[in-house]
């Protein structure tokens, strides 16, 4: 099946993967001419063809050599490990009204000294498996209610990503309602994130929500677009350097944005206010992203700086809360083995990539970190507390050098190389004994079809 694939040329020319494979659309292949591959994609369960069935799936391998992902702290030193993923969906549609989707996942790993992060593995278990329910239907506007397990990605991924880098992707438990017409998109939800453990179909369940929202994208232009969300989170024992306790948390929010070519921005802010403990919570985030794409230059170069200011706390041990937390974030956005997270930062990001052929593309990054207060720690692009405050008031954190390259073999099989040199900055010189500078070199060989 693989020799079928890689020399179909046919079949290349046809894919539209997305980074949500539930998305992807095959009814095209309704009335084609019947191929091998186009049967797995589109198997014909009635006579008029609204009743199919779609197989796809994904392999991936990656490996990485790190050193001093830890700045020293704990010995980590040099590793050399490997990630695999593999994933096999199914699509089962009944009519126009309801369907069926079906995402089994297996995530290894195999060569860390501290062994696997929650991020790595998970052996066998469901990743998606939901049942959408459209009650009206009609030229313009679409009502879906999808109940199940599912994954979730809002916005640039700053607040509530599906999280694609990592060996393991997140879902979710729940309920979700989505209103869609040409101009405005408008969800809500309710949902419980399961505790992830390493074995096979043994990942606990919960009934406890522990998420929720709204989120709506409105077209307020040809090119820009507004969105506006509510989002809830509640935690039992988040650990953050003024310390561990329940947290109930509000995030509203607004993003202004415009992609495409020539002048591009993303522009996003959120205000967070609730419970910690017996503590008030009170915590915002501002980022910011201008670009510009030159089209009609040879390798259509971009050009993007990116800004962040994410609060942190004010004053230890006080009882009150201003850092910010970024609920489930693209930990991406920091860098390709970001070491820093969206929680006490600020942070400039400039970015240029180009495409040097329709199939290689590289990219070169610096990221520069700061902490927005003195009285707060670093933290993981997870949320969780790297390194505490307590020891520094010294607010630069380190500098984060970054170059990667994208080669597509064709639209099934794709290369990526990274490369990230992380040079500590005061605080953690001050922070960590014996402190050492980072460097990461990765690569990932992936496969979908």
């Amino acid at each position: 099946m693989l020799s079928l694939l890689l020399v179909s040329q046919r079949n290349l020319n046809a894919q539209n993967f997305k980074l949500m494979r539930f998305d992807e659309d095959y009814t095209h292949l309704k009335d084609s001419s019947r191929t091998p591959y186009e049967k797995i994609k589109y198997f014909r369960l009635s006579q008029n063809g609204l009743h199919y069935l779609s197989f796809g799936g994904e392999i991936r391998q990656e490996v990485d050599n790190s050193h001093n992902e830890d700045w020293g702290r704990f010995g980590a030193g040099a590793q050399t490990y490997v990630l695999q993923r593999y994933q096999l969906h199914t699509d089962i549609h009944f009519g126009t009204r309801s369907r069926l989707f079906v995402q089994l996942r297996s995530g290894l790993e195999d060569g860390r000294k501290m062994g696997p992060r929650p991020i790595d593995e998970d052996r066998l278990n469901v990743q998606n498996l939901f049942l959408d329910i459209i009650p009206y239907k009609d030229s313009a506007n679409t009502l879906t209610v999808r109940l199940g397990r599912q994954e979730l990605q809002y916005g640039s991924g700053r607040i509530l990503d599906v999280r694609d880098g990592p060996n393991l992707r997140l879902y979710f438990d729940g309920a979700k309602i989505a209103f869609a017409s040409a101009k405005l998109k408008l969800d809500a939800f309710v949902m419980a994130s399961p505790a992830v453990r390493k074995g096979l179909f043994d990942n606990s369940a919960t009934r406890k929500a522990n998420l929720w929202g709204v989120y709506g994208t409105q077209a307020v232009g040809s090119s820009t677009n507004l969105d506006v969300y509510y989002l809830g989170i509640s935690r039992d024992t988040p650990f953050f350097d003024e310390g561990t306790a329940k947290e109930i948390r509000h995030t509203f929010g607004a993003r202004l944005w415009r992609k495409g070519k020539g002048f591009t921005y993303n522009f996003e802010a959120g205000y967070q206010s609730g419970k910690f403990g017996n503590g008030q919570i009170s915590a915002f985030g501002v980022s910011s992203e201008i670009g510009y794409q030159f089209d009609r230059l040879w390798g259509k170069p971009a050009f993007k700086l990116r800004n962040d200011i994410i609060s942190g706390d004010k004053r230890r041990d006080d009882g009150n809360l201003q850092t910010f937390n970024a609920l489930y974030p693209n930990g991406g956005y920091f860098g390709m083995n970001p070491q820093l997270g969206p929680a006490n930062l600020v942070s400039i990001h400039p970015n240029f990539s180009c495409n040097f052929s329709p199939r290689l593309s590289m990219s070169l990054e610096a990221l520069f970190g700061w902490r927005q207060s003195i009285h707060d720690g670093v933290y993981t692009p997870g949320g969780m507390l790297n390194l505490s405050g307590a020891g520094s008031d010294r607010r630069y954190i380190g500098t984060s050098y970054i170059t990667t390259a994208s080669f597509r073999f064709n639209d099934f099989v794709n290369l990526g190389l990274g490369l990230q040199y992380f040079q500590t900055g005061a605080f953690i010189d001050e922070s960590v004994q014996n402190h050492k500078d980072g460097f990461f070199v990765g690569s990932v060989l992936s496969f979908r079809f």
